[in-house]
C-alpha cells in the first residue's frame, strides 16, 4: 500500500512512523516543516484538565508516550527529549486546588501514567520550581512530562525514513488519484492530510469546507543561571498560560491564544506583554531572566476544541489528522497511530468516532483534479 502524508509536523510524522513501521510505502511531503510543532512548548500533562471530552483522548495519549519512545529507540538514534519531570497546578484558592487533586487522583486509578497526586504548600511548591511566587500552593502531579516538539518530530521522521519512507519538500496539492508536489503527480492508494492549520486550504479543491482555522500562539524562551533540568511543568489555575523548563537554564513561557489571527507570523507588542506579564505574575523570580527568543506557531483550532481524525465524508481514500489546538504535542503521536489503523483498514485501539470529520456535516463534494 502506498500512502502520501501531507504535513510533517508531529501529527504527520507520527502517521508516517506508524505506517512505515507496519510495511506501508510512505511519502511525506511538507513545505512548511511543522510550523506549530516547531513553536510548541511540549507539555504532556493532561491529568488535571476539566474537559472530559478532551481528556478521553488526551489521557490515553499521554500514557502512550513511553510505548512510543521504546518503539522509536528500535529504529533511530534521534532523541525524543521526552522526560517525566512532574507537573504543578498552582493557585491561591485552596478549594479549587483540592478539587484538582481529587480529579487527578481519581484518574490515576485508570491511568497509572498520571502518577501520584499530592497537595503542596507554597514552600513545597517553590522547592520544586524555585522562581514561583511565594503565595502559590500547588497540586503536584507525578506523571507530568515535557517534550521538545522539534526533537520528537525529528525522531519520528528519522524512524520512518529508516523504515523506507521518502521525505520530500514541496508545495502539495490534492489531485485525482493522489497528490501533486510542485506539479509532479504522486500516485497513492490513500492520502493523509496532516497539515495543521493549512489542512483547510488543502482539502478545499475536494469541495470540502473544513472548520479548522489558525490560532496564533506566541511563546517566549528565557534563560536563567540555574540547573533547570528537573523543574516541573507549571499550569496556573484558570489560565491557558504555562511555564516549563528544559536543561541548560531554558524556561519557556506561553502562550497567547489568538483566535482569528490568520497566518500572521509577527511577534506583537501586545502578545509579548501578555506572555511576560502572566509569566512574571506566577514566577516573579524570572524578572532578571534573559529573553532569548519568541516563537510563533499556528495551532489548528476547531469549533468544538477536538481534533479531526478519519476519512472525509464520501472520500474513503482521504484521511485527516489535524485540529489538535493547543494540545498537539500531547495528542498527535497517539492520533497518528489511530489514523494509521484507519488507513490500513484496521480497528483503532480507541473509539475515534467523536473525532470524525463527518461530525461537521456532509462537507465533501466531487474531486477536482
Amino acid at each position: 500500500m502506498r500512502v502520501v502524508v501531507v504535513g510533517s509536523g508531529v501529527a504527520g510524522a507520527a502517521v508516517a512512523h506508524h505506517l512505515s513501521r507496519r510495511g506501508a510505502r510512505v511519502v511525506v511531503d511538507d513545505a512548511r516543516a511543522g510550523v506549530a510543532t516547531a513553536a510548541g512548548a511540549g507539555i504532556v500533562s493532561p491529568w488535571a484538565t476539566a474537559d472530559p471530552a478532551l481528556f478521553a483522548l488526551a489521557g490515553p495519549a499521554a500514557g502512550y508516550y513511553p510505548e512510543l519512545v521504546a518503539a522509536l529507540a528500535e529504529d533511530t538514534d534521534e532523541p525524543t527529549s521526552y522526560s517525566v519531570v512532574g507537573g504543578l497546578v498552582v493557585g491561591r484558592d485552596e478549594g479549587e486546588l483540592r478539587e484538582v487533586h481529587r480529579r487527578v487522583a481519581a484518574r490515576a486509578a485508570e491511568h497509572p501514567a498520571a502518577g501520584e497526586a499530592s497537595l503542596l504548600d507554597p514552600a513545597q511548591a517553590r522547592a520544586r520550581f524555585p522562581v514561583l511566587d511565594q503565595g502559590l500552593s500547588a497540586v503536584h502531579v507525578g506523571g507530568g512530562a515535557r517534550v521538545d516538539g522539534r526533537q520528537v518530530r525529528a525522531s519520528l521522521l528519522d524512524a520512518a525514513r529508516r523504515r523506507g519512507a521518502e521525505l520530500r519538500t514541496g508545495t502539495a496539492a490534492l489531485a485525482v488519484g493522489g497528490v501533486r508536489v510542485d506539479g509532479e503527480p504522486l500516485g497513492a492508494d490513500a492520502v493523509v492530510v496532516a497539515a495543521g492549520a493549512w489542512s483547510t486550504e488543502l482539502v478545499a479543491p475536494l469541495g470540502t469546507t473544513l472548520p479548522v482555522a489558525p490560532q496564533r500562539g506566541q511563546i517566549t524562551h528565557l534563560e536563567v543561571p540555574w540547573d533547570t533540568s528537573r523543574w516541573p511543568v507549571v499550569s496556573p489555575l484558570g489560565s491557558g498560560h504555562y511555564l516549563l523548563a528544559f536543561p541548560g537554564g531554558r524556561v519557556v513561557a506561553g502562550a497567547t491564544r489568538e483566535t482569528g489571527s490568520g497566518f500572521d507570523h509577527r511577534v506583537t507588542a501586545a502578545g509579548q506583554l501578555e506572555v511576560l506579564e502572566q509569566a512574571l505574575t506566577v514566577a516573579p523570580g524570572l524578572h532578571d531572566a534573559t529573553l532569548l527568543e519568541t516563537r510563533v506557531g499556528f495551532r489548528p483550532a476547531t469549533p468544538d476544541g477536538l481534533p479531526v481524525l478519519g476519512p472525509l465524508p464520501g472520500r474513503p481514500d482521504v484521511f485527516l489528522a489535524t485540529g489538535f489546538g493547543p494540545v498537539g504535542l500531547t495528542i498527535a503521536p497517539l492520533a497518528g497511530a489511530l489514523v494509521a489503523d484507519l488507513v490500513l483498514g484496521e480497528e483503532p485501539r480507541l473509539d475515534v468516532r467523536p473525532y470524525a470529520p463527518s461530525r461537521f456535516g456532509p462537507t465533501s463534494g466531487p474531486f477536482v483534479g
